[in-house]
Parts: C-alpha cells; sequence; structure tokens
C-alpha cells in the first residue's frame, strides 16, 4: 500500500479492529482463571479436574498456532482472522452455556483451535499493514501495550464479571467483542490469498504439532504431578525429538511450514527468546500475587483486579512512548535489556513481602517497576518479530510470537508453581507444628521463592537477549507494503 492508495485511510480502523482482537485472546488467559473455583462448584467437578479448564484451551492453541500462521499465510488472512473470530465466539458461547465438565472442557478446547487461527492472523495482518516505519512504531506500541496490560484487564474484569453476574459471563462477554471485530474487518479489510498456491507442509505440521502438544502437555503435567512422573518425562522427550525432527524437515522440503530463516535472523530471534522467557517469568506476578493479595491480604476478586492496574497503565505508556520515541532513535537492543533488567528488579522488589505487608509500599512499587519493564519489552519485541519478513512469511512469524508466549506460559506454570510448593513444604516441615500461622508464613515463601527465581530467569534474559539482538534501528521498505483495507 502506498499513501496515494484510496484505502491508506483505513489502517487506524484496521488497527482499532486487530487491537480489540487481541484484547480478547489475551483477557482470555486469565479472565477463565478468576470464574473456575464458581464454574467448579457449579458444576461440580474436583480439584484435580480443574487444571483441565485451562489446559485444554492451552494444548490446542498451542501445538495449532504454527499451522494457523501458515493458513493465513496461504489461504488469506481476512478470512482466516474473521473465522477465528467467529469460531471463538461460538466456541466461548457453548462454555457459557456449558452444563458439564465435559462441555467446558471441549468448549475450552475449541477456543483454542480458534485461537491459533486468530492470533497469528491478528498480527500478521499488523505486520503487513504498517510498513511505514514511524506508523509502524505507532500501531506496534498500541498492540504490544494491549498484549502487556491485557492479563492484569482481564483479572479486574472476570473479578467484576463473575461478583456482578455470574462466572458464565467471563465466557458470553466474547460474543460482544468478536462481533465487533468480525464487523469491522467484514467491512474493512480485503482478503490476499498466497498467490502461487504452495503446498502444505504435512510433514512438518504433523511434528510442530505433535512436538508442541508434548510439550505443552508435559509441562502441565509436571506442575499436577512431578519432574520425575515417567509420564512428563515421556511427553516432554518426545516434544523435544518431534521439534527436532520438524526442523530436519523444514532444512529440505520445498514449502516448509516455517522457513528457518524466520527464525535464524539475531533481531527475530532474540525478539522470539525475550518474549519466550518474559512468559516464564511473568508467571510469577499474575499467579503468586495474585494468591498473595486474596489469601493473604485478603483482598477480593475485584480488589484483586484493581491492583493490578496501576501496572497495565504504566505499561500502556512505556510501550507506547518506547516504542515511537526511543525505538526509532535507538532500535530494540536498548529498550529489551533495560526492560528486562526493570523485570529482574520488581521481581526482586516483590520478594520483600510478607503477612502483614501494605500493598502501597510493598506491592505497588513493584509492580510499577515491572511495568516500565515489560512496556520497553513487549512492543519492541512484538515489532522486531515481524519486522523485514517477507508478506507471504508474515502468519508464521506472528505464530512464532504466541508460541513462544504459550510454550514459556506452560514452561513458567510448571517451573515456579513446582519451586513455591516445594518451598512451601519445606517451611512447614522446618517449623515442626503446621499451625494456621506457620501455614501462612511459608505459602509467603512459597511466592517469595517463585519471585527470585522469575527475577534470576529475567537477568538471565537481559545478558542472553542484549548479546543477540543488533545495535541499531533498523527500517522496512514502506514500498512493500501490501493493501489490506478496502
Amino acid at each position: 500500500m502506498t499513501h496515494a492508495d484510496p484505502h491508506h485511510d483505513r489502517r487506524w480502523l484496521i488497527l482499532a479492529i486487530l487491537g480489540m482482537a487481541q484484547l480478547m485472546v489475551v483477557l482470555d488467559a486469565t479472565i477463565v482463571n478468576i470464574a473456575l473455583p464458581s464454574a467448579q462448584h457449579d458444576l461440580g467437578f474436583g480439584d484435580s479436574d480443574r487444571q483441565w479448564i485451562v489446559t485444554a484451551y492451552a494444548l490446542a492453541f498451542g501445538s495449532l498456532l504454527l499451522l494457523g500462521g501458515r493458513i493465513g499465510d496461504l489461504f488469506g488472512r481476512k478470512w482466516v482472522f474473521i473465522t477465528g473470530l467467529i469460531g471463538f465466539a461460538v466456541a466461548s458461547a457453548v462454555g457459557g452455556a456449558a452444563q458439564s465438565f465435559g462441555m467446558l472442557v471441549a468448549a475450552r478446547a475449541a477456543q483454542g483451535v480458534f485461537g491459533a487461527l486468530l492470533a497469528p492472523a491478528a498480527l500478521s495482518l499488523l505486520a503487513t499493514t504498517f510498513t511505514d516505519p514511524s506508523e509502524r512504531n505507532k500501531a506496534f506500541g498500541v498492540f504490544g501495550a494491549i498484549a502487556g496490560s491485557g492479563a492484569a484487564v482481564g483479572l479486574l474484569l472476570g473479578g467484576v464479571l463473575t461478583e456482578a453476574l455470574d462466572w458464565r459471563w467471563c465466557l458470553y462477554v466474547n460474543l460482544v467483542f468478536a462481533a465487533v471485530a468480525a464487523f469491522g474487518a467484514f467491512t474493512y479489510m480485503v482478503n490476499q490469498a498466497h498467490p502461487d498456491k504452495p503446498k502444505l507442509d504435512i510433514p512438518g505440521t504433523l511434528t510442530a504439532s505433535a512436538g508442541l502438544f508434548a510439550l505443552v502437555y508435559g509441562f502441565s503435567h509436571a506442575e499436577q504431578s512431578s519432574w520425575g512422573d515417567a509420564t512428563t518425562i515421556g511427553f516432554l522427550a518426545a516434544g523435544l525429538v518431534l521439534l527436532i525432527a520438524f526442523v530436519a524437515i523444514e532444512r529440505v522440503v520445498a514449502h516448509p511450514l516455517m522457513p528457518l530463516r524466520v527464525v535464524l535472523d539475531r533481531d527475530r530471534g532474540g525478539s522470539y527468546l525475550a518474549m519466550g522467557l518474559s512468559a516464564i517469568a511473568m508467571f510469577g506476578v499474575f499467579l503468586f500475587l495474585t494468591f498473595y493479595l486474596q489469601q493473604t491480604l485478603g483482598f477480593t476478586p475485584i480488589q484483586s483486579g484493581l491492583a493490578f492496574l496501576p501496572m497495565s497503565a504504566v505499561i500502556m505508556v512505556t510501550a507506547t512512548v518506547g516504542q515511537t520515541q526511543l525505538l526509532p532513535r535507538v532500535g530494540p537492543r536498548p529498550l529489551i535489556g533495560v526492560g528486562l533488567t526493570l523485570g529482574a528488579v520488581g521481581m526482586l522488589y516483590l520478594t520483600g513481602i510478607g503477612l502483614h505487608s501494605s500493598y502501597w509500599t510493598h506491592v505497588l512499587p513493584g509492580l510499577i517497576i515491572m511495568g516500565a519493564g515489560m512496556g520497553n519489552v513487549f512492543a519492541p519485541a512484538i515489532s522486531g518479530a515481524t519486522l523485514g519478513v517477507d508478506p507471504g512469511d508474515a502468519g508464521v512469524a506472528s505464530a512464532m510470537v504466541n508460541v513462544m508466549q504459550q510454550v514459556g506460559g506452560s514452561i513458567g506454570t510448571a517451573l515456579l508453581s513446582t519451586l513455591a510448593a516445594s518451598a512451601t513444604t519445606s517451611a512447614i516441615a522446618d517449623a515442626g507444628r503446621p499451625t494456621a500461622d506457620v501455614v501462612a508464613q511459608a505459602a509467603v515463601h512459597g511466592y517469595t521463592t517463585a519471585f527470585y527465581w522469575s527475577a534470576a530467569i529475567f537477568a538471565v534474559a537481559a545478558v542472553v537477549c542484549t548479546a543477540l539482538l543488533r545495535s541499531g534501528a533498523r527500517q522496512v521498505d514502506p514500498a512493500a507494503e501490501p493493501v489490506l483495507a478496502h
């Protein structure tokens, strides 16, 4: 698209449409967690089954992302985007109306399937619509702010809907987002299918999907059982073998699912790594800090959601300012490096929480530091992950962003939950008598242990990503921009 194109003035409407779809997907990561206790009481399933409400979505979403991204590349992103929106909305409606545990799990899995179409299509549409450097920075600043703050907004919205209405509205609310975004997509986008219609890489699709499924399931199983469990080891090993086979296949096939040139670029590789390691480390904030606020400080779900809003606000400001003002001057390397370092500092600050700590002095400053850090990571990393990619590969390049977030979140869930539980158990054993005060102190010790590990992950990520990313700003050729608005 050139600036003389009559459709050019609609690009910001397209950004609003894509942002709404992205918000729906990101919200879903946390909004359902708030609804779980109420859903469990309503449908009568046990504690051991509760994980499947989250895992069913993660397995379908994580394992099908690369395929979803490539489908958009081959058949056109408008219709894949709209299909993902409508399918996600229908699955959400079924989940909201669920009368049994099995029905809810099936609906969550279907949400994951359509989310795997929707998420890469949204990001690739953004990447191919905005290639003018200054406009691209603004667009990705907004998109990165949504990606970084949506999970915290989900906690608040989930608390409000659950307390004011019913847990089912945590799923029904997706119908509103999807309807508005689908109408906008029908109105303002045109479909652009791949002109050569290359064949789909079936061996690559099978090995990638199976490998990602095995990895996500392995980490989910480790959280529920142990790292030494035979099933955990078997799935993790199978996942690694399948993904190694996938890489080998991609090197030789004529039309690869994931062309290796996409991930072997230093800046894109560093951006993917920053997203993945941040997802691992960030898990500690949303899970354990939510537990701490509600179970230790006695916050309600709505109060817990409100407690995270300052971090969301800081993410929005730093993501947009950093992306528009600093990135064009210095490039992603210093922004991502500083952002990951601030993530480590924020996590270390949160290790100072105790049984009777104040939110204002012991929690809020850490959240603000984290917000500043993540705002400097998400927008530059999401932008860098798709910058300079051939338009025909934009879907799989975008899918890799979501793959890193999903796999990173699964690793973070398993790793940090295991470490926190082990620390809590050891603290109770060392105390001798498990009084209520001892149990409460041990729980806080578990949270702070997870925060220390998160800080270490952020610190390692800062060193590795800074070393990997190139210095200076990179540009793209606006003349290569395709027409996506109509």
